[in-house]
């Protein structure tokens, strides 16, 4: 995409538009700004009757800003009778009267007898005059209407292109049936209950953590008003990622780590679950509001995370090999050896089936680069850590093997 509002991927509008007929235009900036009024509402055949610069005209391309289809196909003419000779309805666009006995249109009136007449199989055309005194009195004549605008009387005169875009905007109004070029979503698609229900376990972590849900008696009530209050909203998934960004960052404070201690396995994965669902269909705007959420899982780990941190520290085996929470290309997996180019995914009991199909894209992806996924089963690190550690052993051990042949 090039300029603003301009997209160059999509195809021009193919409609058959009134001529554009630049009587004596003087300069070529004014002929290159007409040609880009054109363009902007579909007009592509100018013609041009004795331009005073002589033709082409470098200062009309510089000013046309991407028209240059338009003045490629300029037809030039000596006279204005020659330029309008094939026109079976022409219009004459003045900003004063001419004396003359002719009917007088609007711009959006005369839209309509031009749509009308292209419909017919005529050819329409509309004269524009001079920069300095627009058209004589023999030129008008030679129109079927004359062509003004409602403007001030007291300062009528238009620059060449502001009228030529007036007329094109109302003609191409009339026959695009009004139809503007592109349409915004206004909602995002609506918050599942499972992720309702991951924003509300993570705010009821956090109230608790203050003690905002006393006295116990209420505790209930307090809670099933709040679940209310965001139900009646009616929720996008984009709203539930900004929530869950908004109480991370009030538990989080100004700076520093979340306080309040670490997520339980069930929490993790219901933040994995919508971190996955993110990765497969977000959209780019989206990707700040769910930073926070993948901040939260790094701050806050979970039993099975901290336990297997520390002893990939401490252990001799790997102290100093692996990483925890670190990108890997566009992924981030749990822990990753980029020596051993290992990836160490831990995997949560009672995972949805979006967090099994990310994980195996993520998987996947890494493979394809050289890099051996091994997964851990939370419950075996926080039952025996020993257990999963032995198996990484052997995935290093296997892995420096194949490098090694």
């Amino acid at each position: 995409m090039s300029g603003s509002g301009t997209d160059k991927t999509k195809a021009k509008a193919d409609l058959t538009g009134p001529v554009v007929i630049l009587v004596e235009p003087q300069l070529g900036e004014n002929i290159g700004m007409c040609a880009r009024a054109m363009g902007n509402f579909g007009l592509t055949r100018l013609r041009l009757v004795k331009p005073r610069d002589g033709w082409p005209n470098v200062h009309a391309r510089r000013a046309a800003s991407g028209a240059d289809y338009i003045l490629d196909a300029v037809q030039l003419f000596d006279s204005v009778e020659a330029a309008v000779a094939g026109c079976s309805l022409l219009f004459a666009t003045t900003a004063r009267a001419h004396d003359q006995a002719k009917p007088v249109r609007a711009p959006e009136d005369a839209a309509r007898e031009i749509v009308a007449e292209a419909a017919s199989g005529g050819e329409v055309g509309i004269m524009f005059g001079r920069e300095r005194y627009g058209l004589e009195n023999d030129e008008v004549a030679l129109a079927n209407r004359i062509v003004t605008f409602p403007v001030n009387p007291g300062f009528a005169s238009l620059n060449l292109a502001q009228a030529v875009l007036l007329m094109g905007y109302e003609w191409f109004k009339l026959a695009t049936a009004g139809a503007l070029p592109f349409a915004m979503p206004e909602r995002s698609e609506r918050a599942s209950q499972h992720q309702m229900q991951a924003f509300f376990d993570n705010l009821v972590a956090e109230l608790d953590k203050v003690e905002f849900l006393r006295p116990a008696e209420k505790r209930d009530t307090m809670l099933v008003n709040l679940r209310n209050i965001f139900t009646r909203m009616e929720p996008t998934k984009q709203d539930m990622h900004t929530l869950h960004g908004v109480v991370m960052a009030i538990a989080e404070g100004r700076k520093g780590p979340a306080k309040g201690g670490v997520l339980d396995g069930e929490q993790a994965t219901r933040l994995r679950a919508l971190l996955a669902e993110h990765g497969q269909g977000a959209l780019p705007h989206e990707s700040g509001t769910v930073r926070g959420l993948a901040r939260l899982l790094r701050r806050n780990p979970t039993d099975a995370e901290r336990i297997l941190w520390q002893a990939l520290r401490t252990d001799r085996r790997f102290a100093g090999q692996f990483k925890r929470q670190t990108p890997v290309g566009r992924h981030i997996p749990d822990f990753v050896s980029f020596v051993q180019r290992i990836a160490i995914e831990l995997t949560n009991p009672d995972e949805t089936e979006v967090i099994r199909t990310d994980r195996a894209s993520r998987q996947a992806w890494l493979e394809e680069r050289g890099y051996r996924v091994v997964a851990i089963a939370a419950d075996e690190v926080t039952a025996d850590v020993a257990v999963p550690l032995a198996a990484l052993e052997q995935a290093m051990a296997g892995a420096q093997g194949a490098s090694g042949e």
